[in-house]
Parts: structure tokens; C-alpha cells; sequence
């Protein structure tokens, strides 16, 4: 038998070349592990030189040598002492000397020093050994980095190679130092105190001093905004400057900065919201552009986020009237510091709802709009009006309403109706119904992926798959929102709005919010759920019937039933006749002097209550309202007249009979009661619209135009008809556009004709003959002397 073989098998080549490669790196970390302890230890010994160094400046050490004197100086001194006379001592002094010249310290201590008189031999020990140590110059040891390189590879061996490079540790000290030289001449070339200044060099001086921070504000902002990423620490400074502690121009210069800052943010900010990065992200290693990038989102962030809390501290100090102890800025400064705050806050409100804390600035401002200060409850309020209109997805609108529902509730309804107002101007056209028969509707199923492998065929699922790709492709390049996000979102939005309103509705009606929520309920009536109708009609009827309301409340409460029956409540079958009787009984209380924006609302009524539910009308109620508005036209301004007339025109299309109120005839019995409030009951087919006759010499042209149209039965074609441009107009589109707001008048008036005449006839020949006659006589008969009558 052969000899035995080793279990053990042979390494190969891979696996050698593993195991070379580990024993490179190990070989690699223990030279770097020990260059480390090497420069550890020199910096040790530089820490303790530097303290031996210390140390001895200290403690001045006592002389390290002492001379022994010469025998011939010993004999001299000796002689001197003996020759010298004792009988002027006594025998206690020559004691006390004795004992003196026995201590030795006494002779050998160095005065010069500050120590104590019996000091340790162990300290001096020390003293003397740290000064030792001191060398004569002490050598400048630079740290040095060590950077590996490349190994070489030998037929014996793997040479691994390194350079060494000297690290600049005190550079940014250097530059400090360097920078306070500077600092601490301008501070011993300082100006005299104002103290000293008469009044018009303090303000030379001031305007001087104004200038520069100018200069630099706008240095330092024009250096941000042209390069960003490498800029982002002028930021910080430009934000110390909002701490300004020069008295004469803080305030000045705090609000230059506070709008310089708002500038600079509006430029640099993306247009994407940024999302700090997890764990994850950050350990995992990125491009230099992508790490430059990344550092300078952070730093953004954080920075935008000081300069809120900035703005926010700047309002906070004003609201709760605190005084700062430095007094750089008086107390009455604070009011428009604040205002500038609130300006800035509002600016970016509006420029950048998509960035960071824009909710965070949205909880600042919501309370600020019921503010007793009218120029900061305005300035919010219009900021928020235009950010309702500017908002086309509603997140942001829905966390601005969120806020206000809770501040209302938390102030027990005392709040500003402007508050509530702005709500108004929300953008919301469509939104999710709980009993919507889409909803209800079967879905229509899609196919699965076996479905689609049953019954397509190879070919067309490859082209179905190419479809959806496209489609998806398309949707990513248009960049629209989901409009199921935004119907979802809208929904709830309205939601909290009509919790609002019925909240007011049922514990503060005496409210100053009243008008306001009636005014928004008629808005938002379309998009009321059925399931609230009964409650709201019996609620609105109260309010009504209560006399407490004003015409405009009154008004806004029928338009918002009627707004209800002609939209989903159209297949309910109700017969509001109350609320016809109280706009039958308005009417009559609106004239000239009254605010003419009533006029919007009552042509918004008729619109629901006789065009859209003409069906449910009858003649008798179309003609008292006929009669009436012909009586209302009379007494109102030239727009509202027009308008008014431009309704009566619809209803007589909507009801050809009411062309018996053009006659004489009387038809019935009975008389018209003129006084009743009561459309059903008060004979409005026996009157006649004489009305018409007297609005045909009205001073302003289309009224003229309107009622010799109706006083002709309203027909479509012939002489009397109306051009397309008064035709095909609503009455509240003619409303609008002879309006009468910016005191103009449409059309415009002619200019008056000149009165010249081709023939001047001179005296008499003016006259008539017989008139002339009897002047003449007159004349003749009698001497006027006009002298007579004076005293």
C-alpha cells in the first residue's frame, strides 16, 4: 500500500489570493493603528511641555548654585566682626541675632520670589525638574496625515506605499485672529457717544451709518441668490442682523432684513417640498454633487425654519406687550416691526404653499385675522382670500379651514365676521354626495391578469400593456392631480364649513356671525346633503319669522331654500309659500338709499323662484310679482332698474299670460290690494303696469329701451324687440355692467349742442306786435326815474 493522503486539501489559486488580500489589509490596519499611537503620544508630550511651560512662567525657581567663598575672604569678614564694638548690644539682641544666623533659610532664601518661607522639597524638586525640561526653542511639530497609496507587487513580496501631509489645524483660528485685529482697531477709532453729537449730526450720522447696513443687506442677499449652495452661511449672518443692536437705525435695519430674507427664500426655494433623509440614505455613500446637494437642502430648512421662529417671536413680543431688557427697540417700535412680520408671513403664504412649515405659518396667521388691529386683520384676511382662490388641489385649503373651525369654537364664537367672509372664497364646484346615484350605480369591473390571458390573445395583451404604459406616461407629464384626491379633499373641506355654520345657527343666532353664515350658506346651499334640509327650512323659517333679521339676512335665508328646490331638492315636493310671502313683503323696502348690492340677491331669488320652478308658480303669484317689481323699478338706481326689468322680461317668457296686466280690462272681481303681503290674494289681475309708461321718459336710455320692450308684451322680433346685446344677457350680467360703483355712466352722456343761430335779429323785432304795443304805451306814459327811490 502507498502512503497515506492528507484529507486536507490543497488551497487554490482564488482562494490564495483571498487569503493574500486579507493578510494586505490587516498588515495595513496595524501600520495605521500604530501610526496613530505614535502622533497620540507626540501630542501628549507637546500637552506636557506646554504645561512645564506654563508652569515655570509661574514660579520664578531660587538659584541653583552657591559659591563658596576664598580662605582670605573668611579671614577678613572674621577680623571685621571681632573689631567691631559689642558694648552697644545687649545680651537679649545678641541672642536674637544667634538664633537668626542658626536658620539658614533666613540667609539663603531668594526675596525675590513670592513663595513661602519653609517650602516642601518635593515642590522645589518639581519646579526644578519642569524648568529643566523646558527646551531653549520649542519646534513647531505639525500633524501630519497619512494617506495610503497603491501597493506594488513584487516577485517576492506586496511593497505597500503611503505619503505623509501636514494637517492645517489652526488655520481658521489664524483667520479669526486675523479678522478681530480689524474689529478692535475700528473699536479704538470710535466715534464720540451721540451724546456729545448736536441733533443734526445724530441724524447725519445715523443716515451715514443706515447707508452702510444698506450696502451690506444688499451685498450679502445678491451673494446668496447668485450662488446658493456655496452661500448658504451669509444666511446665518444676514439672520444675525435681525438682532441689530445699534439704537439709532434697529428698527430700520431689522425690517430691511426681515424683507430681504423674505426675497432671498422666494428665490432660492425649490419647488418641491423637502423630506429629511432616514437612516438609511444617509449611511449610504453618494455622489459629491448629491452630497453637496443634500447639505444644502438641510441647511435651507433650518435656516427658513429660524427665520420663522423669528417672525413668530417679533408678533409674540407685540401681542403680550413685553419689554426687552437690552432696550435696543422702544416699546412703541414694536407695532411696526410686527407688521412688517406679518407682511413677510403673508407674502410667503402665498408664493410658497408647496415648500416646508406652510401649515406651520397658516396656525400663525389664522388668529391674526381676528386681530382688533384693522391693518393686520385685513392683510390676513386678503392673504387668505387670494390663497383660496390660488388653490387649485385644496390641501391647503382645507388646513386653513381646519384651523378656523377650531379658533371659533375656542373663542365661543367671538370672532370677526371677516373671519368667516373669506370662506367665501373658496373654489369648491364639485364634491362627494352620500346618496349620489353614481355611487349607487354597479362599477364596472376590470379584467385580472388571467382574465386577460383567457380571453386576449398574445398580441393584444402586449398592446393593452403598451396602452397603460402610454397612459401612465401621459398622466406623469400633464402633472395633474387625481381628481378623486381632490373631490375627496374638497368633501371634506365643505364639510367642516357647514359644521361651522350650523354650530353659529344653533348657539349664537344673536350673533354677529349671522349674517356672515347666511351669506355662506347661500353660497354652498347647491352642495347640501337632502339629509339636512328639513332641519335647515325649519331653522331659516324661525329666523324669519322672528323679525330680528335684516333685509340682507332675510334675503340670503330665501335664497338659500330656493337655491336647495331648483338644485337636488327638485324632486321634493314642498311649496315654500311663506318664504314667497317674505320676499313678496321685502321688496318694497329696498329703494335708492338702501345699499344696492341687496338688488344681486333679490334677482338671484327670482331666478330660483319663478324662472327654474315655473311649474310649480301660479299665475296669480307671477303677476303680483310682476306688479311689484314694476312698483320697485320706480325707486331704484338705473342699474337696478335695468336688472329688474330684464327679470320681468324672463318672467313674461315664462308666463305669456301676465300679458293681461298690459290692459285696462279688469278680470274678475275685486280691486288690487296694493298693501297686502299676500301674492296669492291680492288681485294683482285687476291693476295695470302703468309703471312702464313713466320708466319710458327715464333719463337713462336702456331703461327707456327695457320698458317700451315690455310695455309692447315683450316680443322676440318686430320694431319693439331688443338687440342680441340686451337679449342674451342675464339680469345679473346687466346689473354689473351699468353698475354705477366707480360714479361712471354707461354709455356715456353727450356732450350738449352748441346753441348758436345763423341769424341775429337786433331789438324789437323780438317781440310781439301787440305785446310790443303795449310796451311802448307804457313807456311813453310814464318817466322811470331811477334816482327816485334812493334815501
Amino acid at each position: 500500500m502507498g502512503p497515506l493522503r492528507s484529507k486536507k486539501r490543497r488551497p487554490t489559486f482564488r482562494r490564495l489570493l483571498k487569503t493574500s488580500g486579507m493578510k494586505l489589509e490587516n498588515k495595513l490596519k496595524s501600520r495605521q493603528l500604530k501610526q496613530q499611537n505614535v502622533a497620540k503620544k507626540q501630542r501628549k508630550e507637546q500637552k506636557r511641555l506646554r504645561q512645564a511651560m506654563k508652569g515655570a512662567a509661574l514660579q520664578v525657581p531660587r538659584p541653583l548654585e552657591t559659591y563658596r567663598k576664598r580662605p582670605d575672604e573668611e579671614d577678613e569678614e572674621e577680623e571685621f566682626l571681632e573689631s567691631l564694638p559689642s558694648d552697644m548690644m545687649d545680651e537679649e539682641d545678641l541672642k536674637e541675632m544667634t538664633a537668626m544666623a542658626r536658620k539658614a533659610s533666613f540667609i539663603t532664601r531668594d526675596l525675590s520670589s513670592c513663595g513661602p518661607v519653609h517650602s516642601s522639597k518635593t515642590k522645589n524638586a518639581d519646579v526644578v525638574r519642569s524648568y529643566e525640561k523646558i527646551p531653549r526653542k520649542m519646534a513647531k511639530m505639525e500633524e501630519k496625515e497619512v494617506i495610503q497609496l497603491l501597493p506594488i507587487k513584487d516577485k517576492d513580496r506586496v511593497i505597500p506605499r503611503s505619503i505623509e501631509r501636514a494637517v492645517k489645524q489652526h488655520q481658521e483660528e489664524e483667520e479669526e485672529e486675523l479678522a478681530a485685529i480689524p474689529e478692535q482697531e475700528e473699536d479704538d477709532e470710535a466715534p464720540p457717544s451721540h451724546m456729545e453729537l448736536t441733533p443734526e449730526e445724530r441724524e447725519q450720522f445715523r443716515i451715514q451709518t443706515l447707508n452702510i447696513k444698506k450696502q451690506r443687506i444688499a451685498s450679502m442677499a445678491s451673494a446668496i441668490i447668485s450662488d446658493p449652495l456655496n452661500n448658504m452661511k451669509r444666511v446665518k449672518e444676514l439672520r444675525g442682523m435681525m438682532m441689530e443692536a445699534d439704537p439709532s437705525v434697529a428698527v430700520s435695519v431689522r425690517k430691511m432684513v426681515m424683507v430681504s430674507l423674505m426675497e432671498v427664500f422666494k428665490d432660492i426655494a425649490p419647488t418641491y417640498r423637502i423630506r429629511p433623509l432616514t437612516s438609511a440614505e444617509k449611511n449610504t455613500k453618494v455622489k459629491k454633487e448629491t452630497q453637496q446637494l443634500r447639505e444644502f437642502e438641510e441647511s435651507l430648512v433650518s435656516q427658513y425654519k429660524f427665520y420663522l421662529e423669528d417672525l413668530e417671536q417679533t408678533i409674540k413680543d407685540w401681542k403680550q406687550k413685553k419689554r426687552k431688557r437690552s432696550q435696543v427697540v422702544s416699546f412703541q417700535s414694536y407695532r411696526g416691526l410686527a407688521e412688517v412680520s406679518v407682511r413677510c408671513l403673508c407674502e410667503l403664504l402665498l408664493s410658497m404653499p408647496h415648500f416646508n412649515f406652510h401649515n406651520n405659518i397658516i396656525v400663525v396667521l389664522v388668529p391674526l385675522m381676528n386681530d382688533p388691529l384693522k391693518k393686520v386683520s385685513d392683510m390676513c384676511c386678503d392673504a387668505f382670500r387670494k390663497l383660496f382662490q390660488e388653490d387649485r388641489v385644496g390641501g391647503a385649503s382645507l388646513a386653513t379651514v381646519r384651523v378656523i373651525s377650531g379658533l371659533t369654537k375656542s373663542l365661543n364664537y367671538n370672532v370677526r365676521p371677516e373671519m368667516l367672509r373669506t370662506l367665501l372664497s373658496l373654489r369648491i364646484k364639485e364634491v362627494e354626495m352620500k346618496k349620489d346615484l353614481e355611487a349607487t350605480a354597479p362599477k364596472a369591473k376590470f379584467m385580472t391578469n388571467k382574465e386577460k390571458k383567457k380571453n386576449l390573445s398574445r398580441m393584444q395583451r402586449k398592446w393593452k400593456k403598451a396602452e397603460e404604459k402610454l397612459e401612465k406616461e401621459l398622466l406623469e407629464a400633464e402633472a395633474s392631480e387625481s381628481k378623486e384626491k381632490k373631490t375627496k379633499l374638497h368633501t371634506e373641506t365643505l364639510n367642516i364649513i357647514f359644521l361651522i355654520y350650523f354650530r353659529i345657527l344653533k348657539k349664537a343666532q344673536r350673533s354677529v356671525l349671522l349674517p356672515a353664515v347666511l351669506e355662506g350658506l347661500a353660497n354652498f346651499a347647491h352642495l347640501i346633503n337632502l339629509e339636512f334640509f328639513d332641519d335647515l327650512l325649519n331653522v331659516l323659517q324661525n329666523l324669519i319669522q322672528s323679525g330680528n333679521l335684516t333685509n340682507r339676512e332675510s334675503l340670503h335665508c330665501i335664497q338659500t331654500v330656493f337655491t336647495i328646490l331648483s338644485g337636488q331638492g327638485d324632486a321634493l315636493n314642498i311649496d315654500p309659500l311663506n318664504f314667497y310671502s317674505q320676499l313678496y313683503k321685502i321688496l318694497l323696502r329696498l329703494h335708492a338709499g338702501a345699499p344696492n348690492d341687496d338688488i344681486i340677491i333679490v334677482l338671484r331669488c327670482l331666478d330660483a323662484m319663478l324662472t327654474r320652478r315655473r311649474k310649480q308658480v301660479t299665475l296669480q303669484r307671477a303677476m303680483a310679482f310682476f306688479k311689484r317689481l314694476s312698483v320697485l323699478s320706480l325707486h331704484v338706481l338705473p342699474n337696478a332698474s335695468i336688472g329688474i326689468l330684464a327679470a320681468n322680461r324672463a318672467t313674461m317668457h315664462s308666463f305669456p299670460k301676465c300679458d293681461f296686466l298690459l290692459d285696462n280690462e279688469i278680470q274678475g272681481s275685486g280691486f288690487y290690494l296694493m298693501e297686502l303681503d299676500e301674492p296669492e290674494h291680492c288681485n294683482a289681475q285687476n291693476t295695470a303696469l302703468w309703471e312702464l309708461h313713466t320708466l319710458q321718459r327715464h333719463f337713462h336710455p336702456v331703461v327707456r329701451r327695457f320698458a317700451g320692450h315690455l310695455s309692447h308684451g315683450a316680443p322676440s322680433d318686430g320694431s319693439a324687440a331688443l338687440s342680441m346685446e340686451f337679449s342674451r344677457r342675464s339680469p345679473l350680467a346687466l346689473f354689473e355692467d351699468y353698475s354705477v360703483k366707480d360714479m361712471t355712466f354707461n354709455p356715456p352722456v353727450a356732450l350738449p349742442t352748441s346753441k348758436k343761430k345763423d341769424q341775429f335779429v337786433v331789438g324789437m323785432a323780438l317781440l310781439d306786435d301787440r305785446l310790443q304795443k303795449q310796451a311802448d304805451s307804457i313807456l311813453s306814459d310814464t318817466h322811470m326815474d331811477f334816482t327816485a327811490t334812493r334815501h
